[in-house]
């Protein structure tokens, strides 16, 4: 490649034709003092700061907007530029508010950092002027044009970057230049693409997130793509949600399957973390974005099969006991890590609670059944029926580690008179035998206990068993209870009704059977320092629902064998090291089993991380992770949209509630293709924001 040789404060610099000379000195790691330029930006030379002397040149010269030479000798550290830069700051300073300290960019201004470097006096040239109110009304960004020092990265990233031009410069009423929205509109009106772009380049704090949009806490690679930061196995929300706009849904799933051996499962029943951070929800409802990665699944041509990495064969062998979301999870990655893997499980299907406790309208079993399949096409060995009573026993068979990942499997009934009656079930135990197609009379009257998904479970299976008068009773008031949104509308929709803020006193019996249930109404609650709970009664609230069956939906716990001889915690969870290794031992445990009944989601990265754990343990250097598709940059340019901001949440088409108590079919259909595409458009692409450059502070730089 040609160069041409300069000099800039006598460092002699080989550098590429047509760069300007700020950019060939910051690259150099000289700092010449800039405010307006931005490293992603088209450079205008507005600030003044950048000004440079050059040997055979009666004028100063802005470096940003001059263009290196042979030969050219450049001088940026003169007594005459420094006056000029100090005399452009205090210029700037006249019109900025001076409050650094309670500045939300404090310690992480530009400004700030130039002030410092300059060694400007913030007050000289300073005056008084009418303070312009902050902006909040929009939904996600802070407008605050006090700060504003009309550097206008705001308005060139807007505009030739995102390619939306909603900003541009305006005049106050009291002749200050300042960035302003077109036509003196809102952001809303003007369409505004919410990108986040302008905040990110901004310099001083003139543009913020509205508190609470980011998690503070993070990296900024993630605190900027909030779904992939909620999403606890980290799936790149952002990257599948654009491949299925751009109709590529051979990659959407690819890149679901990078972190998740069940995108189909987790396409019906996630619980959808991702959503409850998504910036859309600000504007008017989150994008759906469970539905979009069930929608990839059900497209999945199978193509990402051909860039799975199975390693060596290492000759490590691995007992898996458990074969929920977890135990298979973990055991996938094992194999593919080299090892021999065998999941014992003691019911006679795998799965876990997606075969056997989550119902089957909810989760079809086929699309579990198609991905387990997956699971022992790469390697993992599965035995059914096959209970393990002994650790030692088990370890004797050879296996160098075993995986305890048994999950919460156990209801918990309350400590009440006639908890142990006849027709009465454990939430777990209910579910269990229905999925198994053992018989369960459950009778025209059933009364479930408990205001969670599980209490709609049970009392939804129990109406498509037959039963006609079906009670929902449960401590919390109605905007307490746990159920999400989605299985309270249609648990109602299907008849089942709900009596809030209720406390059971006892099961009423007639013989050994249930009869119902003796409840008082409660004014309030609260847990004291102890976690004990605290009742406030209604008085002469005392009164019985009637029931032929009663289920109890009131928790669940691990299910732990005496004979494993382990340590048990709260809820009867096992006591391990770090949430995963137990003592000293070969022996780990992780999933519900350890944390307490979670999630599908949170069992599938639980599962990830103790498979990485154990593969270093077995002489492995822990990497599990799959590169089914290609990085490819994303466009950064996104456009104007008129329609974007009215585009309504997708949701999928649901079968009547007469039509679907009627059978186990699945009641939630995936969405259409033109559905997922245009609900795919919704999406604010926050990660395009992880593109732009961080500028460097002064001090950044060796040479100053």
């Amino acid at each position: 490649m040609n160069t041409v040789l300069i000099t800039i404060d006598g460092h002699r610099l080989n550098v590429e034709p047509k760069k300007s000379i700020l950019n060939a000195a910051l690259e150099a790691d000289i700092y010449i003092p800039h405010l307006c330029h931005h490293p992603d930006l088209p450079d205008i030379g507005a600030c003044r700061l950048c000004v440079v002397e050059i040997d055979g040149c009666d004028e100063i010269k802005t470096a940003c907007s001059t263009k290196v030479e042979d030969g050219m000798i450049i001088h940026t550290k003169t007594e005459k530029l420094n006056a000029m830069r100090r005399l452009s700051m205090e210029l700037m300073l006249a019109n900025h508010v001076d409050d650094c300290t309670t500045c939300p960019k404090y310690l992480k201004c530009e400004l700030q950092s130039l002030i410092q470097y300059l060694g400007v006096s913030t007050s000289r040239l300073r005056r008084t002027l009418n303070s312009v109110p902050v902006n909040t009304s929009n939904p996600l960004i802070v407008r605050d044009l006090n700060r504003c020092v009309s550097c206008g990265r705001c308005v060139r990233v807007c505009k030739e970057i995102r390619g939306v031009n909603v900003l541009e410069y305006g005049i106050t009423e009291d002749d200050r230049i300042m960035v302003d929205i077109r036509n003196h509109n809102s952001l809303e009106n003007e369409n505004c693409r919410f990108c986040g772009a302008c905040v990110e380049v901004c310099p001083t704090g003139a543009l913020q997130d509205k508190e609470g949009v980011f998690k503070k806490n993070l990296n900024r690679e993630l605190g900027l793509i909030p779904c992939k930061a909620e999403c606890p196995a980290n799936i790149d929300v952002p990257k599948y949600v654009r491949y299925i706009k751009e109709g590529k849904y051979q990659d959407a799933i690819a890149v679901i399957r990078e972190k998740a051996p069940f995108p189909h499962s987790l396409g019906y029943v996630c619980m959808a973390f991702c959503e409850s951070a998504c910036r859309r929800k600000e504007i008017n409802k989150a994008l759906s974005i469970r539905e979009l990665k069930r929608f990839a699944a059900e497209h999945d041509n199978g193509l990402w099969r051909d860039k799975v990495v199975f390693k060596p064969k290492t000759n490590k062998k691995v007992a898996v006991v458990g074969s929920g979301p977890a135990g298979l999870t973990a055991a996938y990655y094992l194999s593919k890590c080299g090892h021999e893997v065998t999941v014992f499980e003691k019911l006679p299907v795998a799965g876990g609670m997606m075969s056997t406790g989550i119902p089957e309208y909810r989760l079809p079993r086929e699309a579990v059944q198609a991905e387990i399949a997956e699971i022992e096409r790469a390697g993992v060995t599965i035995l059914t029926n096959t209970k393990v009573n002994s650790l030692v026993d088990l370890k004797g068979k050879g296996f160098n580690k075993i995986l305890l990942a048994i999950g919460t499997g156990k209801g918990v009934r309350l400590p009440i008179p006639g908890a142990d009656l006849e027709n009465v079930y454990e939430n777990i135990e209910f579910l269990q035998m229905v999925s198994l197609k053992e018989p369960v009379t459950v009778g025209e009257k059933v009364v479930v206990l408990g205001g969670g998904n599980v209490a709609f479970d049970c009392a939804r299976v129990a109406k498509r068993l037959g039963a006609k008068d079906i009670t929902i009773a449960c401590l919390e008031s109605r905007e307490a209870m746990t159920a999400s949104d989605d299985e309270i509308e249609e648990g109602t929709e299907e008849g089942i009704k709900i009596l809030n803020s209720r406390t059971f006193v006892s099961i009423e019996s007639h013989g050994n059977n249930a009869a119902g249930v003796k409840c008082q109404e409660v004014a309030s609650f609260s847990f004291d320092e102890n976690k004990r709970l605290q009742l406030q009664i209604a008085p002469d609230s005392e009164h019985i629902i009637p029931a032929d069956t009663v289920i109890f939906a009131t928790g669940q716990r691990a299910e732990v064998p005496k004979e494993w001889n382990l340590t048990t915690g709260r809820g009867n969870s096992i006591v391990t090291e770090d949430g995963m290794k137990i003592s000293d031992s070969d022996i780990y445990a992780v999933g519900d089993a350890v944390y307490g009944t979670s999630s599908v989601i949170k069992a599938i990265a639980a599962g990830r991380k103790v498979a990485s754990a154990i593969d270093i343990a077995l002489g492995g250097d822990g990497i599990i992770e799959d590169k089914l598709t290609e990085d490819v940059i994303p466009n950064p340019y996104v456009g104007k949209d008129e329609s974007f901001l009215s585009i309504e949440r997708a949701k999928n088409e649901c079968e009547g509630a007469l039509s679907r108590i009627e059978n186990f079919k699945e009641v939630n259909h995936c969405l259409s293709e033109s559905s997922a595409c245009k609900e795919s458009n919704r999406c604010l692409q926050c990660d395009l924001r992880t593109q732009i450059t961080k500028p460097k502070l002064w001090a950044e730089y060796k040479i100053k």
